[in-house]
């Protein structure tokens, strides 16, 4: 289980997570919908501990370790994972440079190159991208859609157990969407992560499915339920929902 308890979180003295209360299911797919600055994207950064955050009070607890606790650096050591809506670019850094590099640090051992070189060209054509993916910069000079197959990439070579996928759907065309959903559907059979996908729209959650749904609003969480939830949500939009006003699918 992936708990989160009475999580507050303030930036600048002003509250974005109020007190909130999230549990995930291991090894299922769960959803989280809400309109734009109701605190979705801030809870992926508080989990990967992003200094720009403060943590007025909670936990985030994973494997009876509180990652609030932890580094950033460890929390990835642990196996958690973020997909980001808009992927940085880092100049003079490949992906395969770093990958080897923190493939090299998670097993303590040399990389096999044949090995690593055969799995990148193979994921690259699972993704539809250029095999010269593997030695660009990485993110440098890519389009929006390229950033986020690039972010596939490292998934698949570091196999993480915990993904957070924050709006990743943002800006992709039809074509682009089907492949990002196809790639992690097929990660989901193979490994049995445990999976967040944050989103305020449904055209991913057709494809994938959750488990759960959950509804941020004002930094709680204001109703649950199964895929069910997304559709509604997709009929009726967001007003409906709340603060201690709908739940349970209602």
């Amino acid at each position: 289980m992936f708990q989160i308890k009475n999580l507050t979180v303030k930036i600048a003295d002003k509250i974005i997570l109020n007190n909130l209360n999230l549990d995930l299911e291991e090894g299922k797919i769960h959803a989280l919908m809400g309109q734009n600055g109701t605190g979705k994207s801030t809870l992926c950064r508080v989990i990967m501990h992003d200094p720009d955050y403060e943590i007025a009070k909670g936990e985030i607890n994973y494997q009876d370790k509180d990652l609030t606790k932890m580094a950033t650096t460890d929390i990835a050591r642990a196996g958690i994972f973020m997909l980001s809506q808009s992927p940085v670019a880092i100049e003079g850094v490949t992906n395969a440079e770093m990958l080897r590099t923190v493939l090299s640090e998670k097993s303590k051992e040399p990389v096999n190159i044949f090995q690593f070189n055969k799995k990148m060209e193979t994921i690259c054509d699972h993704l539809d991208l250029p095999h010269d993916f593997i030695h660009r910069n990485i993110n440098l000079g890519m389009s929006g859609g390229e950033r986020k197959k690039n972010e596939l990439l490292h998934l698949w070579m570091l196999e993480p157990q915990v993904i957070l996928i924050d709006e990743i759907d943002s800006g992709l065309d039809v074509d682009a969407l089907r492949i990002v959903a196809d790639s992690l559907k097929e990660y989901y059979r193979k490994f049995k992560p445990t999976i967040l996908i944050i989103t305020h729209h449904n055209k991913l959650l057709e494809l994938i499915k959750p488990d759960s749904v959950y509804v941020m609003k004002d930094g709680q969480i204001v109703a649950t339920g199964d895929y069910a939830l997304a559709e509604k949500i997709e009929n009726e939009g967001f007003k409906a929902f709340t603060i201690n006003g709908l739940g349970n699918n209602e």
